[in-house]
């Protein structure tokens, strides 16, 4: 059913209704996350007016994101929690949607029929595993409940789940159980997703536990690439999931700059923009 759209007397602007659920919704979240992160704090009718909705709209979205933890509501407006806040994967599904599936589509080229794949969890990855999945004789080996829920119903498709300790934010699995298994398989190639990439950092995530299932994951394969977007460019996340040399391919979006492209290839990574 499409959510009531009603029209904000004073401003004109067109008003989705408290319950919107939509891929619009969805995105206007996505960007006020992404404005709060790079401003860190802005108030309501800044944010209204950049986004060209109502004050009133603005208010319901940072409810929202308060209950998710992603920001902090001031007076007047909203603070971001920090730079090393993970943000829940539901609420990253929508961003840069179509730099994703640029970089999910290029990646996919990489696999062949009868390939062993391996996949960690993400938005970025979620979409590779979409652009791989009618591959003949495939197999994957995955980590994250939704990439796993995603590919059960293809029966092209054989999928190995790993067990382990599941986590909300990220619905990825991980921990000793995830590490046994994957110790177990021989990978041909692996798709991480990453939340952040430096030249001298390496590849980062948020939590401990995934950054050492994920490097597990990385250890098994023949190859390794990496695929995210350019935001997760120079940004150190707590956890090191592994070092540039261990990567054989970086594949990220047009939005990267070229200082950042040099930086990297200088670092030795490979680098492909989608």
């Amino acid at each position: 059913m499409t959510a009531a759209v009603n029209l904000n007397a004073k401003s004109g602007r067109a008003d989705l209704g408290p319950g919107d659920g939509s891929r619009r919704g969805q995105s206007r979240l996505s960007t006020v996350q992404t404005v709060l992160e790079q401003k860190a704090k802005l108030t309501v009718d800044e944010l209204a007016t950049m986004l060209g909705v109502s004050a009133a709209t603005v208010r319901r979205d940072l409810a929202r994101l308060e209950r998710q933890r992603v920001v902090i509501r001031s007076h007047g407006g909203a603070v971001w929690v920090g730079r090393d806040f993970e943000t829940p994967v539901a609420s990253r599904a929508h961003s840069h949607t179509a730099e994703k599936r640029r970089i999910a589509a290029r990646a996919a080229g990489l696999v062949g029929k009868g390939a062993v794949v391996g996949i960690t969890g993400g938005t970025t990855t979620m979409e590779v595993a979409r652009a791989i999945s009618a591959r003949e004789e495939l197999t994957v080996v995955t980590n994250a409940l939704n990439i796993g829920a995603e590919l059960a119903v293809r029966q092209n498709v054989r999928l190995v789940l790993t067990g382990g300790v599941a986590r909300t934010a990220s619905f990825e699995l991980s921990g000793p159980i995830a590490e046994r298994t994957i110790r177990d398989y021989n990978l041909d190639i692996a798709f991480v997703g990453v939340d952040g990439v430096d030249p001298t950092a390496g590849f980062t995530t948020h939590n401990d536990l995934e950054a050492t299932t994920d490097g597990a994951l990385v250890a098994r394969a023949t190859r390794v690439v990496v695929v995210a977007d350019s935001t997760k460019i120079g940004r150190v996340k707590f956890a090191r999931i592994c070092d540039l040399e261990r990567v054989d391919l970086f594949i990220t979006d047009t939005g990267a700059t070229e200082e950042q492209v040099i930086a990297l290839r200088e670092a030795g990574l490979e680098v492909d923009l989608a």
